[in-house]
């Protein structure tokens, strides 16, 4: 393949890479605006919604539509569960005790997944062709395509959920300041429940696509380690700016993978965006598009 298209080639995979990294950093901003808790747990969320979608697609013969539908179903109920039996007690505990409960969480929920989905195959079968698309020489995998594509509906759907919908504007009162958003009638309870359920929704989602480009099965909880670079780079409190760092992360971690990976022997593609990412700290702690706390003394 010529220099220039290979290099399109990298690009384009590392921006659909970028676009199924956007729906799981989305899932961790989504709780920290909400709750300014940090959920650790990210990987293992989105492990779950994937092997729930294949198991209920082996169990029950649905097809991708009704798997996804199914995993969505049970993801947002364990996600409420969670929420009203584990969080609601432990609200106005320390930072630090809430990021030891999304830890836990994910430990108990790796051990959980590998008794329940024993003998279950880790992914649903792929519907699309497997010979590449090529275009204009450059051969682009279907899948990919069409994974990335309906990542970036599910973005637009859920930017346009935060600023264009009654409930969006309310989570992002809470985000801003729960008890001005409390002395106004707002619900937090409730809200809290919702942004919960857009986690389990979200982590159905982007683990089913991720299994597809990826072979999935229960490697896909790594891919939470994608999201702290991501949502650092962003902006922790910054919906757009997480979206952005997705697709930079995805970019740079494809060019790294197909220039130097192959000089140094492989492997530094994934510690690529850590790099970047102390060097943005230096520079911006608060992110390229977050906003610095601003504290009255």
């Amino acid at each position: 393949m010529p220099d220039l298209g290979y290099f399109v080639f990298l690009v384009a995979d590392g921006a659909m890479a970028g676009s199924i990294y956007a729906l799981v950093a989305l899932a961790f901003v989504v709780v920290y605006k909400a709750s300014r808790m940090m959920n650790f747990a990210v990987g293992e969320w989105t492990m779950l919604g994937a092997r729930t979608a294949a198991a209920a697609s082996y169990t029950f013969g649905l097809g991708l539509g009704g798997a996804v539908a199914a995993g969505c179903a049970g993801l947002v109920a364990l996600a409420l569960v969670f929420n009203r039996v584990v969080l609601r007690p432990l609200m106005g505990s320390s930072l630090l005790s809430l990021i030891m409960l999304t830890l836990g969480v994910g430990i108990f929920m790796r051990g959980a997944a590998t008794v329940v989905f024993a003998g279950l195959p880790g992914r649903i079968a792929s519907p699309f062709p497997v010979e590449p698309l090529v275009v204009g020489g450059v051969p682009l995998s279907i899948e990919k395509i069409v994974a990335a594509a309906f990542a970036t509906v599910c973005i637009v759907a859920l930017s346009w959920f935060f600023h264009g919908s009654r409930t969006g504007l309310a989570l992002r009162a809470v985000a801003s300041d729960q008890q001005v958003a409390l002395a106004v009638g707002i619900n937090l309870q409730r809200h809290f429940a919702i942004t919960w359920a857009l986690v389990g929704v979200l982590s159905v989602l982007a683990g089913t696509l991720w299994s597809f480009v990826s072979g999935g099965g229960f490697g896909i909880e790594l891919l939470g380690l994608k999201v702290f670079p991501i949502v650092i780079l962003g902006g922790l409190d910054s919906l757009p700016g997480t979206i952005i760092g997705a697709f930079v992360v995805g970019i740079l971690e494809s060019l790294v993978a197909g220039y130097v990976d192959p000089v140094v022997g492989g492997g530094f593609s994934h510690v690529a965006s850590y790099l970047v990412l102390i060097a943005t700290l230096f520079v911006r702690p608060w992110g390229f598009f977050g906003r610095p706390d601003v504290a009255r003394v």
